[in-house]
């Protein structure tokens, strides 16, 4: 099972002693070495002023996840929880996660608070058509002549659909064009030998088979500004 460590520390200096972030990889290890045949992928440490809320090393760190197919594990749970931007990472990025001293923060805790979330957005919607129900009771005139609209609702539907394949297409190859680039910045200069040496590290391929140079080109073309 194959794991990417994140951790946090709160300031520059203390990211610089190392102080809580030894014991945070202790603590790591320490649940790790209770799942058998484990690999730790990568580690990506945070270091936070404690007055900014984006976290870059966050995003880097579930984007590994998605590239290596890996378990994103956090040490402590602590304000985590309560920062919308690590809830909606999680819930955006699909990836499968373990927060060792807090086992019960899980992918159903996520769904709880997008349960919520969604619950929220239905009663605004329900109170919505109540309002145009009483308006059309009103008199007001709604909307318009709707059956012309089905042709073209249903071909931007096939738009959208389109759009939304190439938009994960897009950050997929986000996702492992750093990876891509620090191959090639290790010596590999052909496609195939970046290819080689993909597979050689077990990142899966866009098809979840195996690398070839022209998967690579096809990456590299996904993120020509990149």
């Amino acid at each position: 099972m194959k794991f990417i460590g994140y951790y946090r520390v709160s300031t520059v200096k203390q990211g610089v002693s190392g102080l809580g972030l030894e014991a945070q990889k202790e603590t790591v290890r320490g649940y790790l070495n209770s799942v058998p045949r484990w690999k730790m992928v990568d580690e990506v440490v945070e270091v936070e002023s404690g007055k900014r809320n984006d976290r870059p090393e966050l995003a880097r760190a579930l984007a590994l996840c998605r590239v290596h197919r890996a378990t994103l594990i956090v040490a402590k749970l602590d304000r985590l929880a309560r920062n919308a931007h690590f809830v909606t990472g999680l819930m955006e990025s699909g990836v499968d996660f373990v927060v060792v001293d807090c086992p019960h923060f899980n992918k159903l805790t996520i769904t709880i608070l997008a349960a919520v979330a969604e619950a929220e957005a239905k009663a605004i919607s329900e109170r919505t058509k109540v309002a145009l129900q009483a308006a059309k009771a009103r008199g007001v005139r709604l909307g318009g002549n709707r059956g012309r609209l089905s042709a073209s609702v249903s071909l931007a539907g096939a738009k959208a659909s389109a759009q939304m394949r190439q938009g994960r297409a897009r950050v997929w190859a986000s996702d492992v064009l750093p990876v891509i680039r620090s191959i090639q910045a290790d010596g590999a200069r052909s496609l195939r030998a970046v290819a080689a040496e993909l597979n050689e590290k077990g990142v899966p391929s866009p098809s979840s088979g195996v690398w070839h140079g022209n998967s690579v080109r096809r990456v590299l073309a996904q993120t020509p500004s990149m």
